[in-house]
């Protein structure tokens, strides 16, 4: 890479903390099968994702309840009780984050598929959220990774220079999707990881 590294921008869920609907189901179901079947079926990863995009959670629970209605009940709790999806913080990500955010030579932000109406809540939960220069959340914008106008967006918004910039994410798709628009990727598998890849584009930690 010929430019240095001067803005780094963060995916959350999965790299700062750790989400994972199975963590309420698992106190819902009495086993493992039948949450992965309700998680497969039901609540997927498909409709969640539209939340993400900016449908309302009313709108997305009456079509799913309109789809399973002997689920409504289960059906109602993956927003009722969404905050038990973490387990916390990664907190050896957030020390990165940290560490970056204190270095006066890097600009840090957040693209983040999140739903609009549970992001006051994220922050609530987990403060250092609020610590970057600034966020990009997809269900306040209505339009999500790995479309390419969410990378555009932060992009104009913020005057990043995309050729000295890197942004993680523990999507495949999304990291793809960076790199089509001319941002360095790095897919997070570990905060170890994470902070070898940093290193390796010259990022000073």
């Amino acid at each position: 890479m010929n430019c240095k590294i001067d803005t780094i921008i963060f995916d959350l869920g999965g790299i700062l903390v750790d989400w994972n609907p199975k963590y309420l189901y698992e106190k819902i179901f009495d086993t493992q099968e039948e949450v992965k079947w309700f998680l497969n079926n039901v609540c997927t990863s498909d409709w969640n994702i539209e939340q993400d995009g900016g449908r309302t959670i009313e709108e997305a629970n009456s079509l799913k309840i309109a789809e399973f209605p002997e689920y409504e009940d289960e059906i109602k709790l993956f927003y009722n009780r969404w905050e038990e999806m973490f387990t916390g913080a990664i907190e050896k990500s957030v020390e990165i984050q940290q560490e970056l955010i204190n270095n006066p030579n890097y600009r840090v932000y957040a693209l983040t598929n999140w739903s609009a109406e549970k992001w006051e809540k994220g922050k609530e939960l987990f403060p250092f959220f609020n610590d970057f220069e600034g966020v990009i959340v997809s269900g306040q914008e209505n339009m999500r990774k790995p479309h390419d106008e969410i990378y555009q967006l932060i992009l104009d918004r913020f005057s990043i220079n995309p050729k000295t910039t890197v942004f993680i994410d523990d999507n495949l798709e999304n990291t793809i999707a960076s790199t089509r628009n001319g941002i360095e990727s790095i897919r997070f598998k570990s905060p170890q990881q994470l902070k070898r890849d940093l290193l390796k584009l010259g990022v000073t930690l």
